[in-house]
């Protein structure tokens, strides 16, 4: 948290976010292009690079460890999909910003910290009975891999 507040660069602009944006809320036409967004309960006003970095905690590619693997809930790890990298270069060719690596790296821990926060508080409601899905059982060492995940972007 610290490090995010240190960090923190000023907003590229300000825009209508999802707070949710991922394949799994999203209706794609015949030629794979989107034609409707669902899900819209998190929206908010913001910069457009922290719906980016939300979006991209959640993408798994090809070469990522085992362990992130297993938070894989999207093809993005398929052949012809973009990396997280490709994935950034072409939303900033796209939208005209500039998105240095330095930059991103903010955008990037940010999008892995709220991930974390966000299985952190499902986590709790499980340990404590409020919630019985066997399947929430594995958000707390998740949360435990994020913050590594997030550290090592630190370094």
């Amino acid at each position: 948290m610290a490090w995010l507040d240190a960090h923190q660069p000023d907003d590229v602009g300000s825009c209508v976010i999802h707070n949710d944006y991922r394949f799994d809320n999203v209706v794609l036409g015949d030629a794979l292009e989107v034609r409707a967004v669902l899900d819209w309960e998190m929206a908010t006003l913001g910069d457009p690079l922290m719906d980016l970095g939300s979006a991209l905690a959640c993408w798994v590619q090809a070469d990522d460890d085992e362990v992130f693997a297993q938070f894989r809930r999207q093809p993005t790890h398929l052949p012809g999909m973009l990396t997280r990298e490709e994935v950034v270069a072409h939303y900033g060719a796209r939208t005209g910003l500039t998105v240095t690596p330095g930059r991103w790296r903010f955008y990037e821990v940010f999008g892995l910290f709220r991930l974390a926060a966000i299985a952190q508080q499902i986590y709790y409601r499980y340990h404590h009975g409020q919630t019985t899905n066997e399947a929430f059982a594995v958000f707390g060492p998740a949360v435990q891999y994020l913050e590594h995940r997030c550290r090592g972007l630190v370094r």
